[in-house]
Protein backbone atom coordinates (compact mmCIF):
# COMPACT_ATOMS: atom_id res chain seq x y z
CA UNK A 1 0.00 0.00 0.00
CA UNK A 2 1.61 3.33 -1.22
CA UNK A 3 1.03 6.78 0.90
CA UNK A 4 -1.71 7.89 -1.56
CA UNK A 5 -3.42 4.87 -2.03
CA UNK A 6 -6.52 6.12 -0.48
CA UNK A 7 -6.84 9.24 -2.49
CA UNK A 8 -9.14 9.89 -4.82
CA UNK A 9 -8.71 10.01 -7.98
CA UNK A 10 -7.01 6.93 -7.44
CA UNK A 11 -5.27 6.46 -10.57
CA UNK A 12 -4.04 10.13 -10.67
CA UNK A 13 -2.29 10.01 -6.85
CA UNK A 14 -1.18 5.84 -8.50
CA UNK A 15 0.70 7.38 -10.47
CA UNK A 16 1.89 10.59 -8.55
CA UNK A 17 3.29 8.34 -5.93
CA UNK A 18 4.64 6.33 -9.08
CA UNK A 19 6.66 9.13 -10.36
CA UNK A 20 7.61 10.44 -6.85
CA UNK A 21 9.81 7.29 -6.21
CA UNK A 22 11.68 8.19 -9.06
CA UNK A 23 14.22 11.20 -8.69
CA UNK A 24 13.40 13.80 -11.25
CA UNK A 25 14.90 17.23 -10.28
CA UNK A 26 15.58 19.20 -13.15
CA UNK A 27 19.34 17.91 -15.00
CA UNK A 28 18.41 14.34 -13.62
CA UNK A 29 15.79 13.34 -15.96
CA UNK A 30 16.35 9.82 -17.45
CA UNK A 31 15.06 7.94 -15.06
CA UNK A 32 11.43 9.45 -15.16
CA UNK A 33 11.55 9.17 -18.84
CA UNK A 34 12.49 5.97 -19.53
CA UNK A 35 9.63 4.82 -16.94
CA UNK A 36 7.31 7.22 -19.48
CA UNK A 37 8.39 4.97 -22.48
CA UNK A 38 7.67 1.92 -20.15
CA UNK A 39 4.26 3.34 -19.62
CA UNK A 40 3.44 3.44 -23.05
CA UNK A 41 5.01 0.28 -24.02
CA UNK A 42 3.34 -2.05 -21.59
CA UNK A 43 -0.12 -0.66 -23.18
CA UNK A 44 0.73 -0.06 -26.70
CA UNK A 45 0.66 3.61 -26.82
CA UNK A 46 2.64 5.50 -29.53
CA UNK A 47 5.64 7.07 -27.77
CA UNK A 48 8.68 9.07 -29.00
CA UNK A 49 11.79 9.78 -26.80
CA UNK A 50 14.50 12.48 -28.45
CA UNK A 51 17.25 13.03 -27.44
CA UNK A 52 16.99 15.24 -24.83
CA UNK A 53 14.73 13.10 -23.02
CA UNK A 54 11.39 14.46 -23.97
CA UNK A 55 8.33 12.28 -24.72
CA UNK A 56 5.08 12.41 -26.75
CA UNK A 57 2.60 9.79 -26.42
CA UNK A 58 -0.03 9.82 -28.69
CA UNK A 59 -3.39 7.64 -28.00
CA UNK A 60 -6.09 7.76 -30.72
CA UNK A 61 -10.11 8.88 -30.29
CA UNK A 62 -12.38 6.85 -28.62
CA UNK A 63 -15.33 5.81 -30.85
CA UNK A 64 -17.54 8.26 -31.75
CA UNK A 65 -14.51 11.05 -30.77
CA UNK A 66 -12.76 10.59 -34.21
CA UNK A 67 -14.01 13.74 -35.71
CA UNK A 68 -13.45 15.96 -32.60
CA UNK A 69 -10.43 18.38 -32.82
CA UNK A 70 -7.44 16.45 -31.41
CA UNK A 71 -6.29 17.73 -28.07
CA UNK A 72 -2.59 18.14 -26.96
CA UNK A 73 -2.38 17.92 -22.92
CA UNK A 74 1.25 19.58 -21.90
CA UNK A 75 3.59 19.49 -18.68
CA UNK A 76 6.93 19.11 -17.67
CA UNK A 77 8.32 16.15 -15.98
CA UNK A 78 11.26 17.84 -13.99
CA UNK A 79 11.25 19.32 -10.98
CA UNK A 80 12.80 21.79 -8.08
CA UNK A 81 14.38 19.23 -6.34
CA UNK A 82 15.32 21.23 -2.87
CA UNK A 83 15.29 20.33 0.48
CA UNK A 84 16.13 21.18 4.50
CA UNK A 85 19.67 21.44 5.52
CA UNK A 86 19.73 18.85 7.83
CA UNK A 87 17.37 16.16 5.61
CA UNK A 88 18.95 12.94 4.70
CA UNK A 89 17.67 12.34 1.90
CA UNK A 90 19.91 12.39 -1.83
CA UNK A 91 17.50 13.70 -4.44
CA UNK A 92 19.56 12.59 -7.04
CA UNK A 93 19.35 9.01 -6.22
CA UNK A 94 16.42 8.86 -2.87
CA UNK A 95 12.53 8.54 -3.49
CA UNK A 96 10.43 10.95 -1.83
CA UNK A 97 8.96 11.01 1.20
CA UNK A 98 5.49 11.74 0.71
CA UNK A 99 3.11 12.66 3.62
CA UNK A 100 -0.54 13.56 3.97
CA UNK A 101 -2.05 15.83 5.75
CA UNK A 102 -5.88 16.60 5.55
CA UNK A 103 -6.57 18.21 2.53
CA UNK A 104 -2.57 18.40 1.26
CA UNK A 105 -0.09 16.02 -0.06
CA UNK A 106 3.72 17.12 1.06
CA UNK A 107 7.39 15.74 1.30
CA UNK A 108 9.23 15.40 4.35
CA UNK A 109 11.98 17.18 4.64
CA UNK A 110 11.89 18.47 0.87
CA UNK A 111 10.00 19.97 -2.23
CA UNK A 112 7.31 17.73 -3.64
CA UNK A 113 7.27 18.17 -7.25
CA UNK A 114 3.69 18.28 -7.74
CA UNK A 115 4.77 21.33 -10.51
CA UNK A 116 4.75 19.48 -12.54
CA UNK A 117 4.49 16.50 -11.35
CA UNK A 118 0.39 16.35 -11.41
CA UNK A 119 0.35 17.15 -14.88
CA UNK A 120 2.19 14.19 -15.48
CA UNK A 121 -0.06 12.02 -13.43
CA UNK A 122 -3.16 13.32 -15.26
CA UNK A 123 -1.77 12.25 -18.33
CA UNK A 124 -0.78 9.19 -17.25
CA UNK A 125 -4.37 8.54 -16.01
CA UNK A 126 -5.84 9.78 -18.93
CA UNK A 127 -3.53 7.60 -21.00
CA UNK A 128 -4.07 4.48 -19.20
CA UNK A 129 -7.94 4.72 -18.90
CA UNK A 130 -10.07 2.49 -20.35
CA UNK A 131 -13.59 4.62 -19.43
CA UNK A 132 -12.57 8.62 -20.36
CA UNK A 133 -14.20 9.10 -23.82
CA UNK A 134 -11.97 11.67 -25.89
CA UNK A 135 -10.63 12.60 -29.44
CA UNK A 136 -7.10 12.07 -30.03
CA UNK A 137 -4.78 12.86 -26.87
CA UNK A 138 -1.45 14.43 -28.10
CA UNK A 139 0.71 14.18 -24.59
CA UNK A 140 3.54 16.59 -24.66
CA UNK A 141 6.33 16.03 -21.29
CA UNK A 142 9.12 17.94 -21.70
CA UNK A 143 12.36 18.03 -19.22
CA UNK A 144 14.34 20.94 -17.71
CA UNK A 145 11.37 23.20 -17.83
CA UNK A 146 12.59 24.60 -14.47
CA UNK A 147 16.35 25.79 -15.71
CA UNK A 148 15.49 27.39 -19.19
CA UNK A 149 12.83 24.99 -20.67
CA UNK A 150 15.73 23.40 -22.50
CA UNK A 151 13.06 20.85 -23.47
CA UNK A 152 10.53 22.75 -25.10
CA UNK A 153 13.21 24.57 -26.99
CA UNK A 154 14.92 21.40 -28.36
CA UNK A 155 11.33 19.09 -28.74
CA UNK A 156 10.23 18.35 -32.73
CA UNK A 157 6.41 18.70 -32.84
CA UNK A 158 5.92 17.93 -36.66
CA UNK A 159 3.74 15.11 -35.66
CA UNK A 160 1.21 16.66 -34.23
CA UNK A 161 -1.84 17.20 -35.61
CA UNK A 162 -3.47 19.44 -32.73
CA UNK A 163 -3.87 23.26 -32.39
CA UNK A 164 -5.69 23.13 -29.05
CA UNK A 165 -3.30 23.04 -26.11
CA UNK A 166 -4.37 22.67 -22.19
CA UNK A 167 -1.00 23.06 -20.28
CA UNK A 168 -1.31 21.48 -16.74
CA UNK A 169 1.52 23.67 -15.09
CA UNK A 170 -0.47 25.98 -13.02
CA UNK A 171 -0.62 25.95 -9.45
CA UNK A 172 -4.38 27.89 -8.66
CA UNK A 173 -7.19 25.96 -9.63
CA UNK A 174 -10.45 28.47 -11.55
CA UNK A 175 -7.54 30.43 -12.59
CA UNK A 176 -7.34 30.36 -16.54
CA UNK A 177 -3.73 31.61 -17.48
CA UNK A 178 -3.38 32.96 -21.29
CA UNK A 179 -0.22 34.56 -21.19
CA UNK A 180 2.61 35.04 -19.48
CA UNK A 181 6.27 36.60 -19.14
CA UNK A 182 9.37 35.85 -20.99
CA UNK A 183 12.47 35.28 -18.83
CA UNK A 184 16.21 34.21 -19.18
CA UNK A 185 19.11 33.10 -17.15
CA UNK A 186 22.01 35.53 -16.39
CA UNK A 187 25.29 33.85 -14.45
CA UNK A 188 27.59 36.67 -13.77
CA UNK A 189 31.36 35.26 -12.98
CA UNK A 190 33.60 37.68 -11.02
CA UNK A 191 37.16 36.76 -11.35
CA UNK A 192 38.76 36.70 -7.55
CA UNK A 193 42.56 36.87 -6.42
CA UNK A 194 43.50 34.45 -3.65
CA UNK A 195 45.83 34.37 -0.90
CA UNK A 196 47.35 32.42 2.51
CA UNK A 197 46.52 34.91 5.61
CA UNK A 198 46.42 34.71 9.23
CA UNK A 199 43.31 35.08 11.26
CA UNK A 200 40.17 34.09 12.49
CA UNK A 201 38.00 31.97 11.04
CA UNK A 202 34.39 32.49 11.02
CA UNK A 203 31.42 31.37 9.67
CA UNK A 204 28.38 33.91 8.97
CA UNK A 205 24.73 33.13 7.76
CA UNK A 206 21.79 34.29 6.69
CA UNK A 207 18.80 31.85 7.15
CA UNK A 208 14.83 31.31 8.27
CA UNK A 209 13.53 33.09 5.26
CA UNK A 210 10.56 31.49 3.58
CA UNK A 211 12.06 31.78 0.03
CA UNK A 212 9.67 30.73 -2.78
CA UNK A 213 9.02 30.73 -6.54
CA UNK A 214 10.59 33.98 -8.55
CA UNK A 215 7.57 34.27 -10.65
CA UNK A 216 4.50 33.16 -8.82
CA UNK A 217 5.92 35.16 -5.04
CA UNK A 218 8.00 37.58 -6.40
CA UNK A 219 5.63 40.72 -5.34
CA UNK A 220 5.73 39.18 -2.14
CA UNK A 221 8.91 40.92 -1.50
CA UNK A 222 10.22 38.45 0.80
CA UNK A 223 13.85 38.34 1.86
CA UNK A 224 16.65 36.93 -0.15
CA UNK A 225 19.38 35.06 1.99
CA UNK A 226 22.00 35.86 -1.07
CA UNK A 227 21.33 39.66 -1.33
CA UNK A 228 21.12 40.04 2.54
CA UNK A 229 24.56 38.53 2.45
CA UNK A 230 25.65 40.95 0.13
CA UNK A 231 24.34 43.75 3.14
CA UNK A 232 26.32 42.25 5.69
CA UNK A 233 29.30 41.52 3.44
CA UNK A 234 29.28 44.90 2.42
CA UNK A 235 29.22 46.31 6.09
CA UNK A 236 32.19 44.49 7.19
CA UNK A 237 34.55 45.38 4.58
CA UNK A 238 33.76 49.03 5.17
CA UNK A 239 34.70 48.48 9.34
CA UNK A 240 37.43 45.91 8.63
CA UNK A 241 39.87 44.11 6.14
CA UNK A 242 37.85 40.64 5.36
CA UNK A 243 38.55 38.09 2.85
CA UNK A 244 36.25 35.09 1.58
CA UNK A 245 36.83 31.68 1.94
CA UNK A 246 33.58 30.04 0.57
CA UNK A 247 29.95 31.22 0.00
CA UNK A 248 26.68 29.28 -0.88
CA UNK A 249 23.27 30.61 -0.97
CA UNK A 250 20.55 29.26 -2.72
CA UNK A 251 19.53 26.13 -4.53
CA UNK A 252 18.02 26.93 -7.87
CA UNK A 253 18.09 30.47 -9.95
CA UNK A 254 14.29 30.40 -10.32
CA UNK A 255 13.56 30.00 -6.43
CA UNK A 256 14.27 33.15 -4.06
CA UNK A 257 16.83 31.62 -1.62
CA UNK A 258 16.11 31.04 2.13
CA UNK A 259 19.79 30.76 3.28
CA UNK A 260 23.37 31.80 2.07
CA UNK A 261 26.46 30.37 4.51
CA UNK A 262 29.79 31.73 4.14
CA UNK A 263 33.10 31.38 5.67
CA UNK A 264 35.18 34.96 6.51
CA UNK A 265 38.55 35.57 7.76
CA UNK A 266 39.12 38.38 9.87
CA UNK A 267 41.98 39.92 12.39
CA UNK A 268 41.84 38.74 16.11
CA UNK A 269 40.64 42.22 17.14
CA UNK A 270 38.49 42.58 14.64
CA UNK A 271 35.75 39.20 15.58
CA UNK A 272 33.89 41.20 18.40
CA UNK A 273 32.80 44.25 15.55
CA UNK A 274 32.04 41.20 13.31
CA UNK A 275 29.56 40.10 15.77
CA UNK A 276 28.50 43.52 16.33
CA UNK A 277 27.84 44.30 12.81
CA UNK A 278 25.51 40.75 12.44
CA UNK A 279 23.50 41.69 15.45
CA UNK A 280 22.80 44.89 14.76
CA UNK A 281 21.84 43.44 10.99
CA UNK A 282 19.90 40.59 12.63
CA UNK A 283 17.65 43.19 14.66
CA UNK A 284 17.06 45.28 11.74
CA UNK A 285 16.32 42.82 9.34
CA UNK A 286 13.66 41.63 12.15
CA UNK A 287 11.72 44.93 11.72
CA UNK A 288 11.92 45.42 8.27
CA UNK A 289 11.06 41.88 7.14
CA UNK A 290 8.14 41.37 10.62
CA UNK A 291 5.60 40.50 8.64
CA UNK A 292 7.06 39.05 5.51
CA UNK A 293 10.14 36.53 6.84
CA UNK A 294 9.42 36.92 10.57
CA UNK A 295 12.00 33.93 11.13
CA UNK A 296 14.68 35.48 9.24
CA UNK A 297 18.16 35.11 11.53
CA UNK A 298 21.49 36.36 11.03
CA UNK A 299 24.16 33.96 12.95
CA UNK A 300 27.59 34.16 13.30
CA UNK A 301 29.96 31.34 14.73
CA UNK A 302 33.75 31.29 15.02
CA UNK A 303 35.63 28.20 13.91
CA UNK A 304 39.44 28.31 14.63
CA UNK A 305 42.34 30.30 13.82
CA UNK A 306 45.39 30.32 11.87
CA UNK A 307 46.20 30.39 8.07
CA UNK A 308 43.73 29.99 5.60
CA UNK A 309 43.61 30.72 1.97
CA UNK A 310 41.03 33.32 0.65
CA UNK A 311 39.75 36.35 -1.25
CA UNK A 312 42.33 38.84 -1.02
CA UNK A 313 40.76 41.79 1.05
CA UNK A 314 40.52 44.19 -1.85
CA UNK A 315 38.77 41.44 -4.05
CA UNK A 316 36.31 40.97 -1.02
CA UNK A 317 35.42 44.00 -1.06
CA UNK A 318 34.50 44.30 -5.11
CA UNK A 319 32.70 41.49 -4.55
CA UNK A 320 30.48 43.24 -1.43
CA UNK A 321 30.35 46.13 -3.40
CA UNK A 322 28.37 44.15 -6.57
CA UNK A 323 26.42 42.13 -3.80
CA UNK A 324 25.20 45.61 -2.38
CA UNK A 325 23.75 47.02 -5.91
CA UNK A 326 23.03 44.42 -7.78
CA UNK A 327 19.24 44.78 -8.86
CA UNK A 328 16.65 42.40 -7.34
CA UNK A 329 13.25 41.52 -6.89
CA UNK A 330 10.24 43.73 -8.59
CA UNK A 331 11.36 46.52 -10.73
CA UNK A 332 8.41 47.36 -12.46
CA UNK A 333 4.53 46.69 -12.28
CA UNK A 334 2.47 46.35 -15.37
CA UNK A 335 0.30 49.59 -16.52
CA UNK A 336 -2.23 47.23 -18.60
CA UNK A 337 -2.92 44.65 -15.83
CA UNK A 338 -3.18 46.01 -12.62
CA UNK A 339 -1.26 44.27 -9.82
CA UNK A 340 0.69 42.11 -12.11
CA UNK A 341 4.39 42.40 -11.92
CA UNK A 342 5.94 43.20 -15.09
CA UNK A 343 9.82 43.00 -14.41
CA UNK A 344 11.81 41.03 -11.77
CA UNK A 345 14.94 39.28 -11.45
CA UNK A 346 16.14 36.74 -8.20
CA UNK A 347 19.58 36.19 -7.24
CA UNK A 348 18.97 32.59 -6.40
CA UNK A 349 22.55 31.10 -6.57
CA UNK A 350 25.12 32.56 -4.98
CA UNK A 351 28.85 30.66 -5.15
CA UNK A 352 32.47 30.99 -4.20
CA UNK A 353 35.16 28.30 -2.75
CA UNK A 354 38.62 29.07 -2.22
CA UNK A 355 40.74 26.74 -4.21
CA UNK A 356 44.99 25.79 -3.33
CA UNK A 357 46.08 28.54 -6.25
CA UNK A 358 46.12 32.31 -6.94
CA UNK A 359 42.98 32.83 -8.18
CA UNK A 360 39.11 31.73 -7.77
CA UNK A 361 35.53 32.83 -8.81
CA UNK A 362 32.30 33.95 -7.69
CA UNK A 363 29.72 32.47 -9.61
CA UNK A 364 25.83 34.73 -8.85
CA UNK A 365 23.42 32.93 -10.93
CA UNK A 366 20.15 35.66 -12.15
CA UNK A 367 16.76 34.78 -12.85
CA UNK A 368 15.30 37.58 -14.93
CA UNK A 369 11.55 38.13 -16.11
CA UNK A 370 9.83 40.40 -18.29
CA UNK A 371 5.91 40.62 -20.00
CA UNK A 372 8.06 43.58 -22.53
CA UNK A 373 10.99 42.06 -24.04
CA UNK A 374 12.63 45.26 -24.38
CA UNK A 375 12.41 45.84 -20.78
CA UNK A 376 14.23 42.23 -20.37
CA UNK A 377 17.02 43.03 -22.68
CA UNK A 378 17.70 45.95 -20.70
CA UNK A 379 17.53 44.84 -17.52
CA UNK A 380 20.11 42.12 -18.47
CA UNK A 381 22.12 44.35 -20.43
CA UNK A 382 22.02 46.34 -16.66
CA UNK A 383 23.47 43.19 -15.26
CA UNK A 384 26.54 42.96 -17.81
CA UNK A 385 26.86 46.81 -16.97
CA UNK A 386 27.30 46.15 -12.99
CA UNK A 387 29.62 42.93 -13.70
CA UNK A 388 31.93 44.58 -15.96
CA UNK A 389 32.26 47.65 -13.99
CA UNK A 390 33.87 44.55 -11.14
CA UNK A 391 35.90 42.96 -13.92
CA UNK A 392 33.33 40.58 -14.74
CA UNK A 393 31.78 38.46 -17.55
CA UNK A 394 28.24 37.42 -17.75
CA UNK A 395 26.70 34.22 -19.85
CA UNK A 396 23.00 34.31 -20.87
CA UNK A 397 21.22 31.21 -21.31
CA UNK A 398 17.44 30.10 -21.21
CA UNK A 399 16.34 33.14 -23.11
CA UNK A 400 12.73 32.55 -23.78
CA UNK A 401 9.91 34.12 -25.12
CA UNK A 402 6.40 35.36 -23.37
CA UNK A 403 3.36 33.71 -24.56
CA UNK A 404 1.06 36.38 -25.66
CA UNK A 405 -2.80 36.90 -25.18
CA UNK A 406 -4.82 35.77 -27.81
CA UNK A 407 -8.02 37.90 -28.54
CA UNK A 408 -10.23 35.15 -30.19
CA UNK A 409 -9.55 31.81 -28.49
CA UNK A 410 -11.92 28.97 -29.26
CA UNK A 411 -10.60 26.37 -26.54
CA UNK A 412 -10.37 29.38 -24.21
CA UNK A 413 -14.58 30.14 -24.94
CA UNK A 414 -15.62 26.25 -24.24
CA UNK A 415 -13.41 25.70 -21.08
CA UNK A 416 -14.83 28.98 -19.84
CA UNK A 417 -18.23 28.05 -20.75
CA UNK A 418 -17.65 24.41 -19.22
CA UNK A 419 -16.21 25.81 -15.78
CA UNK A 420 -19.09 27.66 -15.53
CA UNK A 421 -21.83 25.32 -15.92
CA UNK A 422 -20.12 22.95 -13.64
CA UNK A 423 -19.41 25.27 -10.88
CA UNK A 424 -21.96 28.09 -11.44
CA UNK A 425 -19.60 30.57 -11.66
CA UNK A 426 -17.07 32.16 -14.43
CA UNK A 427 -13.12 30.89 -13.78
CA UNK A 428 -10.77 33.92 -13.50
CA UNK A 429 -8.88 34.53 -16.40
CA UNK A 430 -5.16 36.07 -16.18
CA UNK A 431 -1.60 36.59 -17.11
CA UNK A 432 1.23 35.51 -14.76
CA UNK A 433 4.95 36.27 -14.28
CA UNK A 434 6.26 33.23 -13.84
CA UNK A 435 6.92 31.61 -17.07
CA UNK A 436 5.39 28.47 -19.10
CA UNK A 437 6.49 26.99 -22.25
CA UNK A 438 3.45 27.94 -24.04
CA UNK A 439 5.30 31.04 -25.60
CA UNK A 440 8.23 28.26 -27.02
CA UNK A 441 5.51 25.92 -28.15
CA UNK A 442 3.31 28.46 -29.79
CA UNK A 443 5.83 29.07 -31.92
CA UNK A 444 6.66 25.38 -33.20
CA UNK A 445 3.05 24.99 -33.51
CA UNK A 446 0.96 27.39 -36.04
CA UNK A 447 -2.21 28.48 -34.81
CA UNK A 448 -2.37 27.23 -31.29
CA UNK A 449 -4.88 27.72 -28.86
CA UNK A 450 -3.87 27.50 -25.47
CA UNK A 451 -5.06 27.67 -21.84
CA UNK A 452 -3.04 26.60 -18.89
CA UNK A 453 -5.06 25.32 -15.95
CA UNK A 454 -3.62 23.09 -12.69
CA UNK A 455 -4.84 21.93 -9.35
CA UNK A 456 -3.97 24.55 -5.91
CA UNK A 457 -0.32 23.98 -5.01
CA UNK A 458 1.28 26.18 -1.99
CA UNK A 459 5.10 27.26 -1.80
CA UNK A 460 6.00 25.42 -4.90
CA UNK A 461 10.15 25.06 -5.51
CA UNK A 462 10.31 25.41 -1.77
CA UNK A 463 10.40 22.13 1.04
CA UNK A 464 7.30 23.54 2.33
CA UNK A 465 5.07 22.80 -1.11
CA UNK A 466 1.92 21.15 -0.97
CA UNK A 467 -0.72 19.57 -3.41
CA UNK A 468 -4.71 20.10 -2.39
CA UNK A 469 -6.23 16.82 -2.79
CA UNK A 470 -9.68 18.14 -3.16
CA UNK A 471 -8.75 20.18 -6.10
CA UNK A 472 -6.59 17.65 -7.98
CA UNK A 473 -9.87 15.76 -7.91
CA UNK A 474 -11.98 19.01 -8.88
CA UNK A 475 -9.19 19.77 -11.62
CA UNK A 476 -9.59 15.70 -12.73
CA UNK A 477 -13.33 16.06 -12.92
CA UNK A 478 -13.07 19.13 -15.25
CA UNK A 479 -10.10 17.42 -17.46
CA UNK A 480 -12.39 14.60 -18.23
CA UNK A 481 -15.22 16.70 -18.68
CA UNK A 482 -13.75 18.80 -20.82
CA UNK A 483 -12.53 16.21 -23.15
CA UNK A 484 -15.82 14.13 -22.85
CA UNK A 485 -17.98 17.44 -24.68
CA UNK A 486 -18.17 17.52 -28.14
CA UNK A 487 -17.83 20.90 -29.74
CA UNK A 488 -21.43 22.35 -30.38
CA UNK A 489 -23.14 20.79 -27.13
Amino acid sequence: MGVLSDLEPKNVFHFFEEISRIPHGSGNVDGISDYLVRFAGEREIFCVQDKLKNVIMIKEATPGYEGEPPVILQGHMDMVAVKKPDCDIDLTSDPLRLLVDGDWVSAEGTSLGGDDGIAVAYALALLDSHTVRHPRLEVILTVDEETGLDGARGIDLSLLQGRRMVNLDSEKEGIFLTSCAGGARVKCALPCRQTAREGVLCEVKITGLMGGHSGDEIHKERGNSNGLFGRLLWALTERMEVSLLSVEGGLADNAIPRETAARILVAPEDVSALEELAGKLGEELAGEFATKDPEVTVLVKELGRGSYNGMIPADTGRVAAFLSVAPGGVQAMSAQLPGLVETSLNLGILRYKAGQGAGGELSAAFCVRSSVESAKYALMARLQALTSLVGGQCLVTGDYPGWQYRPDSPLREKMTALYERMYGRLPVVEAIHAGLECGILAGKIEDLDCVSIGPDMENIHTTEETLSISSTARVWDYLVRLLEEKDGE
